[in-house]
């Protein structure tokens, strides 16, 4: 796909890749074999009929395609952005065993795409008029909540969902780039989801309004749990309360959410100094390091202590990051952060690493290097080495069951250990990707449904 050239876009927060053309589309759907028994299709936890929609796309029957879509995804320009499809529908992809399996995301993007800049093809209608079932509660309005209430309120329930912040959207809002994906999307798509019946409360933080407790006394027969891990880790080590270390949550979330990139427009700078350290190798590691970038960074760096084979990052983001000069530290983990009189940083000193034998992650575990200690001149530091479940919620619900690490234990169809909860996503399995979040809103859907219709609520 066409995109922005990296000496260009380093210097401004616009989408980096411009999509595909009507006929780059057409050309891109034609190579897809129509498989019988496509295993593209159980690659997808948005359940999405993708032979279908990209038929569609092959016809030119554009409004098809985002109908077929929208079926069972009501965030598709969303997921044809950040689904990690290469994990996902496309490595199942029959023709990955020729190199190039078919690009059913960005496919998915152009659909999606498509009906937006031609509002017409499509008819849009609300069902706000037939949602007269029972009340359900969704507590987080990121991609898991938003799938859930979206699902229910088409099956005919009276939805609220509960959102602590000002805007909707989750990570989709505060956690990833406007060069990702572009807030008016989201927005747009959060819109859609409103039109179908469903009740968005923003800044109405669930455990301090108003409890579950509460909750059932105002009616609401089912809850689903959506809240995320937003509760971020830290190293552990010396120098951490320097001016100038920020955790990743506070860093994007200033930077997308708050709009720190639009200053003085919008009055919520980020002192990003001259050299940043980031320190992980995730998607958020890489998000943060290129909004340092382009927030004036002369110098940004990835600190990972494994390889380059070990990191989680999707590839394409790994590969965008180099392009846009982000050098990469690698088998280097950082061990104390020194200040100056002021309390602003100035050095951050760290070990080099070898790779023993695999731990618990499958990965190989790093082991340091004795008088491999060395320092590295840096004015800011990005902790992205992954958050946990945010206590604030759990806490006040009496008698749910927690895991050792704090996340809520559900069964495999999202129900808890109390009958009229259900939970998914991040708040479930730890920091993971927004469709996996999805899906678990998709499954936990059918569940209270069927939990409902059983007489027991």
């Amino acid at each position: 796909m066409r995109e922005q050239d990296p000496k260009e876009r380093i210097k401004n927060f616009n989408e980096v890749p411009y999509g595909y053309s009507e006929e780059e589309a057409v050309e891109e759907a034609s190579r897809c074999l129509q498989c019988k028994n496509p295993p593209c299709v159980k690659g997808c936890p948005a359940e999405i009929d993708i032979p279908g929609f990209i038929t569609a796309i092959k016809e030119r029957r554009f409004a098809d395609a985002i109908a077929v879509i929208k079926n069972t995804n009501n965030l598709p320009a969303v997921c044809g952005r950040v689904c990690p499809q290469e994990d996902q529908c496309e490595k199942m992809c029959v023709l990955i065993k020729t190199g190039k399996p078919i690009n059913i995301g960005s496919l998915e993007r152009f659909a999606a795409d498509r009906e937006r800049e031609n509002i017409l093809e499509t008819e849009k209608k609300g069902t706000a008029a037939r949602n007269k079932l029972e009340k359900v509660a969704v507590i987080g309005a990121g991609p898991g909540g938003l799938t859930c209430g979206a699902d229910l309120a088409k099956m005919g329930y009276r939805v609220t969902v509960f959102e602590a912040l000002h805007k909707p959207g989750g990570v989709l809002t505060y956690g990833i780039p406007e060069f990702r994906l572009p807030k008016d999307i989201v927005e747009e798509e959060v819109d859609e989801i409103r039109k179908l019946g469903v009740d968005i409360k923003l800044n109405y933080v669930i455990g301090k309004i108003k409890t579950i407790e509460d909750l059932r006394k105002d009616g609401f027969k089912a809850f689903f749990i959506a809240t995320g891990a937003g509760l971020p880790y830290f190293l552990g080590i010396p120098g951490e309360s320097l001016n100038g270390v920020y955790s990743a949550n506070e860093f994007l979330t200033r930077a997308n959410l708050m709009k720190a990139y639009r200053f003085p427009e919008y009055d919520t700078p980020i002192n990003v100094g001259r050299k940043v350290a980031v320190i992980g190798a995730g998607n958020v590691a890489m998000d943060s390091a290129r909004c340092a970038v382009r927030l004036g960074a002369e110098k940004v760096y990835i600190v990972y202590r494994r390889t380059e084979a070990e990191m989680p990052a999707r590839i394409e983001e790994i590969h965008r990051a180099k392009e846009e000069g982000i050098e990469f530290r690698l088998l280097t983990s950082p061990i104390r952060i020194l200040g100056d009189e002021e309390g602003d940083i100035k050095k951050m000193v760290c070990l080099k690493n070898k790779l023993g034998e695999p731990d618990e992650s499958g990965r190989r575990r790093p082991v340091p290097i004795e008088g491999s200690e060395f320092e590295m001149g840096i004015d800011t530091v990005v902790v992205a080495v992954g958050t946990g479940p945010n206590p604030l919620l759990l806490k006040t619900i009496k008698g749910l069951a927690l895991n050792r690490k704090g996340y809520i234990e559900t069964d495999e169809k999202g129900q808890t250990n109390m009958e009229d909860i259900f939970a998914g996503g991040d708040i479930v399995t730890g920091s993971a990707t927004v469709i996996a979040a999805m899906g678990a809103g998709k499954q936990a859907a059918r569940e209270i449904d069927k939990y409902i219709k059983s007489g027991r609520s």
